[in-house]
């Protein structure tokens, strides 16, 4: 799949097959999500991959919107290592880099995905530190619930003119080049 197609079908999927997700498919989406771009290209990221079931039935516990990760067969936990940044502060846009190539390599490989927010609301933070044992430099941003998607998702385009502007802020028709 090439990657305009990855992007404009992506979609937060929530339903799932009972398919196993295979050992190559997380290298895959790890792979891709490590080479996200980062400041200073500190890459501060950390990732729990998580395939135990009672694992994936206590994430509802701790997120109110993982409803759906007991019946997925995979989660990732992206996190911030403090310790590994090269430019305080921007480890939030580093890993969020890294859960959208995640997501992106996800539906490349016939996978789908929802991106859980846990950063910054601070019980959820605490939630996954602990139930995790996080080391206190490491800072959960999301969790990435993945799976077989139960039906095909189809492309959108969600482009707006009117969310654009050219040179400044001002209103009007999308630029012709």
């Amino acid at each position: 799949m090439d990657v305009i197609t990855a992007i404009h079908t992506r979609r937060s999927v929530r339903a799932y097959t009972d398919a196993r997700v295979d050992a190559e498919a997380v290298r895959t989406m790890l792979a891709a999500a490590m080479t996200a771009p980062s400041a200073g290209n500190g890459q501060p990221w950390e990732f729990i991959i998580v395939d135990d079931a009672a694992r994936m039935a206590k994430i509802p516990e701790i997120h109110p919107y993982a409803g759906m990760a007991p019946k997925a067969p995979l989660g990732i936990l992206v996190c911030g290592n403090t310790a590994k940044e090269k430019y305080p502060g921007f480890w939030v846009q580093d890993c969020s880099a890294a859960t959208e190539n995640l997501l992106l390599a996800a539906v490349g490989s016939g996978l789908g995905a929802v991106w859980l927010g846990v950063y910054p609301v601070q019980d959820r933070v605490a939630a996954f530190a602990a139930f995790f044992e996080l080391p206190e430099k490491v800072i959960p941003l999301s969790f990435v619930v993945i799976g077989h998607p139960k039906q095909e998702q189809q492309r959108q385009d969600r482009f707006d003119a009117a969310k654009t502007h050219l040179n400044a802020w001002q209103k009007g028709k999308f630029p012709q080049f």
